[in-house]
């Protein structure tokens, strides 16, 4: 496929979505089998083109998770990373055996500062390492992406030798990561553009973005690649990612849907599906929406100052550059209250894009009715944040039961929890400096551990009084750091199950580990093995 941005054929942006992957590595952040599962599918209905499902050779559970994944998932292509060792190619290939359409992406540093300290690497032996990487994974997969990490730091000649040697030995796809957010737009748009003019078979394969927020630059820097010439975009769902973040997909998508102007080109994602992918994600990492986040955030179709308003009731075209709805934000008509019954609540889920199963169902409208109870008016927002919050804990070994609190001025808060450990219900009493402090310690009581905690924050998902309260807890443990998020009309109780949710993602990440990287630690020769 030619690499020339003018070429109608080359009108399709791919987009290919890590959120399973780097998104999984943003500090907090980590997921289960079945909540990887529930996002994979969610993605795939969102229409992303390719899905990166993990890095098997990490551990046994992404390995199962990529096989999972490989095995539910027919429209999009499942993506495996591995770095360029035999090991990590061979166990990638194994678990997208499933997978109806495949890709294998293998990596290896190029730049000076990354062979030189990371690697203890000569340029030659890197550069032999891309040849037999790809070549290896070429014999076991169709599809083969390769990748130059630290690319936008990469001296070009030898940039150019590498990406060349790489489509040469089968790579379908070659990505340029500005792994660590260094770069800007014309930068990254001329690096693009090198390896177009430069590269003789560049034809024969589409070059990637892949860009972190480092700098705040990752979404300008995607775009500016694909100005350049670049075909795909790999992003993630709200910018999740190591550090910064990486691009975040719904921006990228709604640019280039906007301003059809200045890139006229096409995804394949159905735009109307983002907001519920966004809280899905939200739910199951515990990273919470910024309000002022562009696309999605709560904020993102607010209209405070009055000229705005004004504005807005003349023409909503003088303030708004895209409708709510096309992100998924109407308004239904069906409304809910405490009075409202079974059908109507499945109607209004199936008006949201939600369909639950039967028992998912069941649990997530006894939450409606104790909502409604409590609240005069049930949002749309608190519908979604219900059901996420339900589904984001549906499979985790600890399950908040209830709580009984008593504070005020007098005397020591205290509060007494009851939850369900496998299964088995546990009950303790504990006070504290705070009715929050006294259930912490009481959930320390009945789960012991040595986590800290890094980060309590509490946000209200609609308005009024009556809003449900959505806590973000951060947790820390030998360097191992999670998020949790919950929510429910009381904040105290949200508080107890976003404190729950991160004590659950941290029994995840327990079992997680980095593997050794026999290149960097014996410097392997991919022939040899």
């Amino acid at each position: 496929m030619a690499a020339s941005p003018s070429s109608n054929a080359l009108s399709r942006v791919i987009i290919f979505d890590t959120t399973l992957r780097d998104g999984e590595q943003s500090p907090g952040a980590a997921m289960n089998l079945e909540e990887k599962l529930r996002i994979a599918r969610i993605l795939e209905e969102l229409g992303v083109d390719v899905m990166e499902a993990g890095f098997p050779i990490a551990s046994k559970g992404d390995f199962e998770a990529v096989n999972e994944i490989a095995k539910t998932i027919t429209q999009s292509t499942v993506c495996a990373l591995a770095r360029a060792h035999v090991g990590d190619i061979e166990r990638a290939a194994e678990a997208l055996k499933p997978a109806a359409q495949a890709r294998i992406h293998t990596f290896i540093s190029t730049s000076p500062l990354h062979m030189q300290h990371k690697l203890q690497m000569t340029p030659e032996k890197v550069h032999q390492a891309v040849i037999d990487s790809v070549t290896l994974a070429r014999n076991l997969c169709d599809d083969v992406e390769w990748s130059a990490e630290d690319g936008s730091r990469t001296e070009h000649d030898f940039l150019c030798r590498c990406v060349e040697a790489a489509i040469k030995a089968g790579a379908r796809t070659i990505n340029i990561p500005d792994t660590v957010g260094y770069t800007t737009p014309q930068e990254y748009a001329d690096l693009i553009k090198m390896l177009v003019n430069r590269v003789p078979n560049i034809d024969k394969a589409i070059l990637s973005t892949h860009c972190h927020n480092d700098l705040g630059l990752a979404v300008a820097n995607s775009l500016a690649g694909v100005i350049g010439g670049a075909r795909q975009i790999e992003c993630t769902i709200n910018g999740l990612g190591e550090r910064a973040g990486n691009a975040a997909l719904e921006e990228i998508v709604m640019a280039i849907k906007v301003r059809q102007d200045l890139m006229p080109f096409v995804t394949n994602i159905k735009t109307e599906v983002i907001t519920r992918a966004s809280h899905l994600v939200s739910s199951i990492t515990g990273f919470a929406v910024q309000p002022n986040k562009a696309i999605v955030g709560a904020n993102a179709f607010a209209h405070e100052s009055g000229i705005h308003q004004d504005g807005m009731i003349k023409n909503r075209q003088t303030y708004e550059i895209m409708t709510p709805q096309s992100v998924g934000l109407a308004k239904t008509s069906l409304k809910l209250g405490k009075l409202s019954g079974r059908n109507a609540f499945r109607t209004k889920l199936q008006e949201l894009g939600y369909e639950l199963g039967d028992n998912a169902m069941n649990d997530a409208f006894e939450r409606f009715k104790t909502l409604a109870d409590n609240k005069k008016e049930v949002f749309d927002e608190d519908i979604m944040a219900l059901v996420d919050d339900e589904v984001a804990r549906a499979h985790h070994r600890i399950r908040f039961l209830s709580l009984d609190i008593h504070a005020g001025s007098k005397g020591p808060p205290s509060a007494t929890l009851e939850i369900a450990i496998d299964g088995t219900p546990a009950a303790a009493t504990a006070t504290g400096n705070g009715p929050v402090d006294a259930v912490f310690n009481a959930v320390k009581a009945l789960v012991p551990h040595r986590a800290t905690l890094q980060l309590y924050q509490v946000s209200a998902i609609t308005h009024g009084t009556d809003a449900q309260a959505e806590v973000t807890v951060r947790l820390e443990e030998d360097g191992r750091t999670v998020n949790g998020q919950g929510a429910d009309p009381d904040t105290i109780v949200s508080s107890a199950r976003a404190y729950i949710h991160a004590l659950n993602k941290l029994a995840i990440k327990r079992l997680r580990h980095t593997p050794p990287d026999p290149i960097r630690d014996g410097a392997i020769n991919l022939k040899a093995v």
